[in-house]
């Protein structure tokens, strides 16, 4: 059979520019003479489409779609994902579907057995689970149809009491086909490929899994769709972070019964309120190896593209196109920076260097020289007279009382009016510029440096920012050396340095990405080694700022466990603070 998979990336609700996408996909697997095209989870509405799904009008506009979508489906097989009403006066009122269409008419409809309900995903917020299971007809050959999620309940842990293929293969289907909107993060991105051929060696069936592409809002979808024939040869493996479109021609194995292992019989699908934790996430038990880890090379490569595209979506979806950010001579403005003009283009993006008494000479020349380099526009406005005028203001409330954190944050403030006021004036959307290991301490000035309309970095620990610099400067020098080297300062008081706040980042960053992608507690983290004192005091900091964190802007996920949508933690919680 010759399969086309499309590849695409959506705009959620963009109902108009989804369906002429996958109309136009749909002529060209007909010029290419396929006799199916697959397309991704939920591709006619976007995913994910959240509370718009409790919106009867966003449904009809589904509905409304499908009905297009139909009229272009003499003579091909087409599989969209969209949600499906449910009619009955029982459970929720949607089913997050699969749809076969042919002929102009609705061949099958498959819907999502597993629903997560981890990390970012809601599922079971708004979708039925599925509550039977039936192989299609499609011409010769018989379809065992699934979403996302149902191909992933393989292993000796599984995270749901049930295993829709292990009921479908009963059927005798002779393909497997799977639509998907499976988010990128470095920690799991191998794993697809293994659960994926895992699939194919239980059942031995082929398997054709389309990925969606594209970012929404916080979410990166890597693409990387995938092809495998019954023996578990690779047949296809498409483009990651970019639209593709791939036909691939499949020998199905013949309707040759197989036994399956697992669940025997149908029953009811089970939400775990288990984690991903076991699943999902990395085992690295050596403490020594999690910052090799976390700055090898394709993960840092693969970082890279995932911010790139997730800057250029939020812009072009939300229909942006300027940006601005602080440059402030250090390493975390000037990735910021570096990857802006990147995803934008150098004009669109404006850099403004605020320098205070406190600022080094060399970080407003290190500013000034990468803006050179790079060919974007800057400005250069000193905040003295600003901070100075605050300081009188407030001489009669402050009194003879010593210099301290709150004259530090009083530069900080000013620097992000400043900021919002020349993006209120021209247009730009600021980026924020905090790393990861900075928001997971409140090593940050609310309303100052944390002001923003998106994050680049706030998934990014500081190793990997290092990182991160190096790649960008992988064929010639953008990051001047200076920046990467030197010591990370804020620069608001005489001779400060990160290192007067803060653990080492090399030591801090292993502490962080164990409590948080690894959900370990204190206990775990004191027993590989690291220091009982510094493990309590770093979990401390973590916990007393998720006020803080809590305020923050949208931030573009990359790893397993973000701050945001994902990470749901009480401000006000007793639990290490």
């Amino acid at each position: 059979m010759r399969i086309a998979i499309a590849q695409q990336n959506y705009h959620i609700g963009n109902f108009e520019s989804n369906t002429k996408k996958i109309i136009s996909a749909i002529e060209q697997a007909k010029a290419g003479g396929a006799e199916l095209v697959v397309f991704s989870e939920l591709s006619v509405c976007g995913y994910p489409p959240r509370d718009f799904l409790e919106f009867d009008d966003f449904i009809n506009e589904c509905y409304a779609s499908v009905d297009e979508i139909k009229q272009h489906t003499e003579g091909i097989g087409v599989i969209i994902g969209a949600p499906q009403r449910n009619p009955e006066l029982i459970g929720k009122d949607l089913f997050n579907a699969a749809w076969l269409i042919y002929n102009k008419k609705i061949s099958g409809v498959a819907h999502k057995t597993l629903l997560p309900t981890y990390d970012v995903f809601d599922e079971n917020r708004y979708f039925e689970p599925a509550v039977e299971w039936n192989v299609i007809p499609f011409k010769n050959h018989r379809i065992a149809l699934t979403v996302c999620e149902d191909v992933w309940n393989l292993g000796e842990n599984p995270l749901y009491r049930i295993c829709p293929m292990d009921i479908l293969v009963k059927q005798q289907p002779d393909i497997m086909i799977n639509i998907s909107a499976s988010p990128f993060d470095y920690d799991h991105d191998e794993d697809r490929k293994e659960v994926a051929k895992a699939n194919v060696l239980k059942y031995q069936l082929p398997l054709v899994y389309c990925n969606a592409v594209g970012s929404q809002t916080e979410i990166v979808f890597d693409g990387g769709s995938l092809i495998y024939d019954a023996k578990g040869n690779l047949l296809k493996e498409m483009e990651y972070f970019k639209e593709a479109f791939s036909i691939v021609d499949i020998v199905p194995p013949g309707n040759q019964p197989i036994q399956p292992n697992g669940v025997q019989g149908q029953p009811p699908a089970v939400v775990s309120d288990r984690t991903d934790k076991e699943m999902r996430v990395s085992k690295i038990n050596d403490p020594d190896k999690i910052i090799d880890f976390l700055t090898a090379a394709n993960n840092i490569r693969e970082i890279h593209n995932a911010l790139i595209l997730g800057i250029r979506d939020y812009f072009s979806k939300m229909g942006f196109s300027k940006a601005i950010l602080g440059s402030s001579g250090g390493i975390d403005s000037a990735v910021v920076l570096a990857l802006a003009c990147e995803a934008l283009g150098a004009e669109q993006v404006r850099a403004i260097l605020m320098p205070s008494s406190f600022s080094s000479g060399h970080s407003v020349k290190d500013a000034e020289q990468l803006s050179k380099t790079l060919g974007n526009p800057y400005d250069i406005i000193p905040i003295k007279d600003i901070y100075d005028a605050f300081l009188t203001t407030l001489k009669p409330v402050f009194k003879d009382l010593p210099f301290g954190v709150a004259e530090e944050n009083i530069q900080s403030r000013s620097r992000g009016n400043l900021l919002m006021a020349i993006a209120n004036k021209f247009g730009y959307i600021l980026l924020n510029t905090s790393n990861k290991s900075e928001l997971a301490t409140g090593y940050g000035t609310l309303y100052g440096d944390m002001a923003g309309g998106l994050s680049v970095l706030g998934d990014v620990y500081k190793m990997q920012v290092y990182a991160l610099a190096k790649y960008i400067n992988r064929d010639k020098e953008i990051i001047p050396l200076q920046i990467i080297t030197k010591a990370p300062s804020a620069e608001l008081r005489p001779n400060q340095k990160d290192s007067d706040s803060l653990p080492d980042y090399n030591v801090l960053d292993k502490v962080l990405y164990q409590y948080i992608e690894k959900r370990q507690g204190p206990n775990e983290i004191i027993s590989m080694g690291i220091d009982t004192a510094l493990v309590n005091r770093i979990l401390k900091l973590v916990n007393i700022n998720e006020y803080k964190r809590n305020q923050f802007c949208p931030i573009i996920r990359v790893s397993s466990k973000a701050f945001g949508v994902g990470r749901r933690m009480p401000i006000v919680g007793k639990y290490l603070s």
